[in-house]
């Protein structure tokens, strides 16, 4: 079976470019010339120096011990929180941040739900000394405030979105209208696996040294390179591609993506895409998304801003489809309860996403001798108020 996208920018029958006609010659010349940029030595030297010495990585693989002893298995935690900005979202903005330098680009543009990609972006572009324009929604801006900060203080201007559920789905829209109407010197940075092609394999490329450094360092502690699971949560996709890119071929690899399902299923409060979508178009991409019955796209819900999308990256699409992947759901009590045990036996309080991914502890059975590795892709800096609040409730 072939998981990686084909000339025409599938993912077997997921992915393409459904995009305005202001857009083609951006989409174009960006496909054009992003296999020759990552190709060169002088970029591949470039982006090496600067996640080693400004990212930080190699992001550490942990042995939780006191988690494994819990769940009497072995469980790894691989620390993409220990990244420079707090996730693994400046994986991506990185590499972007390059390649719209090679391209010649003076203004970028990104969108951003738990404001994780914001920092990411506006980050690189104080590094790079380039100007930045960040579309978040109003709910996110005020549920993630902190990071509001963070991107203003970086020097971006964060633009409050308005319309939807004032969301990560109304700001990508935001920052695709922008695109088309500055399309000549900006360069938009899309934060996941999402978005026309070659944008999906674009971010799957830069998040791939996840599970690259992954297969390394279990090699180096178990004196094997496959793990016998990997688990990831799953909004648009991009730590969860990250985490399974070098995996995909290896059958004996369990793969475990979970979605953030809100207040449940059935509730109509949910962001559980595999669980209540079926194929259309969004973002430019044909992939799984949440829609009724005549095609309009459903709001989306979860306590965690950066899994709330009523969509799914391409990818994952055709990993679902295949049954490659295993695509499970948790509901935000889940959710806190997973990153609650986190906090209190291992001392490291998690991004609420995250949290969605050690939920899958409680409902996947593993052997004493298994290696599961699970992707703690943000800490929980960000969520703390959400933490504080809820343990006052219960």
């Amino acid at each position: 079976m072939k998981y990686e996208i084909d000339e025409n920018g599938y993912y077997g029958n997921f992915g393409g470019a459904y995009i305005p006609e202001m857009l083609y010659s951006n989409i174009v010349a960006l496909k054009e010339q992003y296999k020759a940029i990552i190709a060169d030595p002088i970029f591949t030297k470039e982006l090496k120096v600067l996640l080693n010495d400004y990212v930080g990585r190699p992001s550490p693989l942990y042995l939780a011990t006191r988690l494994s002893t819990h769940y009497q298995t072995n469980i790894y935690l691989k620390r993409e929180d220990l990244n420079h900005t707090g996730a693994h979202k400046i994986n991506n903005t990185i590499g972007q941040i390059l390649l719209a330098k090679k391209m010649g680009k003076t203004r970028i543009i990104a969108e951003t739900g738990a404001g994780q990609h914001g920092v990411a972006t506006a980050t690189v572009c104080a590094l790079m000394n380039m100007k930045c324009i960040i579309y978040m929604g109003a709910t996110d801006m005020q549920r993630q405030a902190h990071n509001v900060e963070r991107m203003k203080l970086l020097g971006a201007d964060v633009v409050p979105v308005l319309s939807g559920n004032k969301t990560l789905k109304d700001a990508t829209n935001e920052a695709i209208r922008d695109w088309i109407n500055n399309p000549v010197e900006t360069y938009y940075i899309i934060g996941s696996v999402v978005g026309p092609d070659p944008y999906p394999d674009i971010v799957t490329y830069f998040q791939s040294i996840i599970s690259s450094e992954i297969s390394i360092q279990l090699k180096e502690k178990t004196g094997n390179s496959f793990p016998d699971a990997v688990i990831a949560c799953v909004g648009g996709g991009s730590n969860a591609a990250g985490s399974f890119y070098h995996f995909l071929n290896e059958p004996s690899v369990r793969l475990i993506a979970v979605e953030a399902a809100g207040k449940g299923i059935y509730s109509g409060a949910t962001a559980a895409t595999m669980a209540h979508g079926r194929p259309g178009i969004i973002h430019g991409s044909k992939t799984y998304l949440m829609q009724t019955e005549d095609g309009q796209i459903e709001e989306p819900y979860s306590i965690s801003a950066g899994l709330d999308y009523p969509g799914i990256g391409p990818m994952h699409a055709h990993l679902f489809t295949t049954d490659r992947v295993t695509y499970s759901h948790a509901n935000d009590k889940e959710a806190l309860n997973a990153a609650y045990r986190l906090i209190r036996t291992e001392g490291i309080i998690p991004a609420l996403e995250s949290a969605h991914a050690l939920a899958a502890l409680d409902k996947t059975r593993f052997s004493e001798n298994e290696h599961v590795v699970i992707c703690l892709s943000g800490r929980g800096d960000k969520d703390l108020d959400t933490y504080i609040k809820h343990q006052t409730n219960e």
